[in-house]
């Protein structure tokens, strides 16, 4: 018998079985990580069309930090009960002094989030969850348009305990208390941290913030405002 030859049969059969065994554990890694939305669109450019364009002022920094009792995906014993799906009419930020109808954003041709065509009005992504209903209700708004400011100009004004109120087409209004206002650069957008499933009622509103590109005419960030279902009515 060729002692040598079955040693390297032996071999190739181990390392065969090894590499079998390597893909088993990557692909139910891929399958866990598959838990996330893969229709999450990517940052949304809620900014000013091209034109003169001056940066805008965002406020104060966002100083809000996650909450240890509602950390970003967990609802809170503040959270009630979930409503029905109904479309968003209105929205109202006392804090802010926003009150706005809303337009209906899907996604454009290149798979991005829409962005509202009226600078005064606020816009509600249609293919995400209603506000009030489970799951991260996104609303988006812009900061300026052609120098004037815009329907979320101040939005980066916000702190956690400040309360956004949307009225909904079936009569109900849900009461949202804000958690934590952050700011990223948008390419570093949080897409996970904004569109994950919650157990909860969540809501999202996004515009832009930072230095503002004449030449991109874009701002450089995006401000999200992250808020709990806290009341309906």
């Amino acid at each position: 018998m060729n002692h040598g030859l079955s040693r390297r049969r032996l071999l190739l059969g181990v390392l065969a079985a090894v590499a079998v065994l390597s893909c088993v554990v990557l692909a139910l890694g891929l399958w866990r990580d598959g838990d996330e939305s893969p229709a999450a669109p990517p940052a949304p450019s809620v900014t000013a069309p091209a034109g003169s364009e001056a940066p805008a002022a965002t406020g104060r920094p966002p100083t809000g930090t996650p909450s240890a009792a509602n950390p970003p995906g967990t609802g809170d014993d503040r959270s009630p009960a979930a409503l029905d799906r109904s479309a968003p009419t209105k929205v109202a930020i006392p804090a802010i002094d926003v009150s706005t109808t809303l337009e209906d954003l899907g996604l454009d041709d290149d798979d991005v989030m829409e962005t509202p065509r009226d600078p005064d009005q606020a816009g509600w992504y249609t293919p995400g969850p209603a506000p009030g209903q489970r799951g991260p209700a996104v609303i988006a708004g812009h900061v300026t348009w052609n120098g004037a400011r815009s329907v979320f100009y101040r939005l980066s004004e916000l702190a956690p305990g400040d309360t956004v109120t949307v009225d909904r087409a079936d009569g109900r209004t849900a009461t949202f208390t804000v958690d934590r206002v952050e700011q990223y650069p948008k390419d570093e957008f949080p897409t996970v941290d904004v569109y994950r499933n919650l157990d909860h009622a969540g809501l999202r509103l996004i515009t832009c913030a930072g230095d503002y590109s004449t030449a991109e005419h874009r701002y450089a960030d995006n401000v999200v405002v992250y808020a709990t279902l806290t009341s309906t009515g």
